[in-house]
């Protein structure tokens, strides 16, 4: 059991956290037809869209209700109404994802009335699902805002079906924050080949994999769409992967009585096998001889390559479903943790099979990083790294010195090979530094 320190300092020099708003804007981008509404100041929708933007190095749909000094004052009500008809006479969306900003939940305004209110307004919106999530950048982080958005999505859009519509091969896969657009890719394929139907929530592999549209547009040209949103009532399955997904899984099994089984993790032998046989469980298929080979293949170059990962010393800053998922994975290979610092309050963390875990910034993370053999973090642990002449590899959001972050796959046999490479082609470039 880990002991939970939090930092003292009032405040932070270097940041490690991402606000809710990047979270949830994330997690609504991978919504085929969406165009993302931030109903505060025209400052707070830039530098989201700029983190973003960073990362995936492409264009990020994102409007903002543009809140002035007297809009603040009288009420914002009005700018979100205007907001949301203009983007539907322009843009024509297919979703709407609302979300509020630290200006307007300061304030006190009561979304929930204003979307309410609106609708009554405009009956010829019913159409439109619009996704409301409280996102306040004061509190919470990036997980907290994209675990609330998809909590949004499966309680608004998904509607009841008779037990005849019921789908004997569809399931539904919530994917937290800690998974690429890479990640999710390979998890449908792996998926897919046990006859399963998945839909995912949301599908980042479908509008942030780098890839070249037919044709341009102000929303997103893919990602699990509105008819297959509507249609989750009818899985006979949910896998959370991440556990802040438990309360989306949850809300579903209170909606339509729809088992659930979470993954925290998909990286290592251990947790593909588990995944895999709950896969084979589901289906009724036998895990394809591919998988197995892959299996085998991982088997060897853990056995082959452990003496690079045997008591080397890691350091890691990152969110806690990735922290959770990246220490149980080096752990497997004899690595010790010697500093772990994240975000935010989880429940998960206490289950770590480390000494501590501090709720901090980077700052504090450059101080218990002394004497480790890697970091591992965002970007913006370069300058630590440098300054404490300790390799990096980078995971988490913002990573904006690399190409292919979104096409990067950590997951499922093949994921976890390349990571073991990764990390140990850094512990065997040292190596190779100290005995020349």
């Amino acid at each position: 059991m880990a002991i939970i320190s939090v930092t003292s300092t009032s405040v932070a020099v270097n940041p490690l956290k991402q606000s809710q708003t990047v979270g949830a804007v994330l997690a609504f981008l991978g919504l085929k037809g969406m165009m993302p509404l931030l109903h505060g100041s025209q400052g707070c929708t830039a530098l989201t869209k700029a983190v973003l933007v960073e990362h995936f190095r492409q264009a990020i749909p994102l409007s903002s209700t543009a809140m002035t000094e007297v809009a603040t004052i009288l009420g914002g009500e009005e700018r979100v109404e205007q907001a949301i008809l203009t983007l539907v006479q322009r843009s024509k969306p297919e979703i709407i994802g609302l979300c509020s900003t630290g200006l307007v939940e300061t304030r006190g305004d009561d979304m929930g009335r204003f979307v309410k209110e609106i609708r009554h307004r405009h009956p010829e919106l019913d159409y439109l699902p619009i996704v409301l999530v409280s996102t306040p950048d004061f509190k919470g982080t990036l997980q907290d805002g994209f675990a609330g958005a998809v909590e949004s999505i499966v309680r608004e859009i998904p509607q009841k079906s008779s037990k005849q519509d019921a789908s004997p091969t569809q399931i539904t896969i919530l994917a937290s924050s800690a998974f690429t657009p890479g990640d999710v890719q390979e998890i449908k394929e792996i998926v897919t080949s046990f006859g399963l139907v998945p839909i995912v929530v949301p599908d980042l592999s479908g509008s942030l994999d780098d890839h070249i549209e037919d044709s341009s547009s102000a929303i997103t040209a893919n990602g699990t769409n509105a008819a297959q949103l509507r249609s989750i009532g009818s899985s006979v399955f949910t896998l959370a992967l991440g556990d802040s997904m438990r309360a989306a899984a949850q809300i579903l099994e209170q909606r339509f009585n729809i088992p659930y089984e979470v993954f925290g993790e998909l990286t290592g032998l251990a947790a593909v096998d588990k995944f895999l046989q709950a896969l084979a469980n589901i289906s009724g298929v036998s895990v394809p001889e591919k998988y197995r080979r892959q299996r085998r293949q991982l088997q060897f170059m853990m056995l082959e390559n452990h003496f690079y990962f045997g008591c080397k010393r890691v350091s890691l800053a990152l969110e806690p479903d990735l922290l959770w998922s990246t220490v149980s994975f080096l752990r497997s290979l004899g690595v010790q943790i010697h500093a772990a610092v994240t975000t935010t309050r989880f429940p998960l963390l206490e289950k770590l099979p480390i000494k501590s875990v501090t709720i901090g910034d980077l700052e504090d993370f450059e101080q218990l990083a002394v004497g480790s053999d890697l970091l591992i973090t965002n970007s913006h642990g370069v300058a630590i790294a440098q300054r404490l002449k300790i390799p990096l590899y980078r995971q988490g959001i913002p990573i904006f010195d690399r190409l292919d972050h979104g096409q990067f796959t950590k997951v499922g046999y093949r994921g976890t090979m390349q990571l073991l490479f990764d990390i140990g082609n850094l512990f065997l470039e040292q190596e190779t530094k100290v005995k020349h």
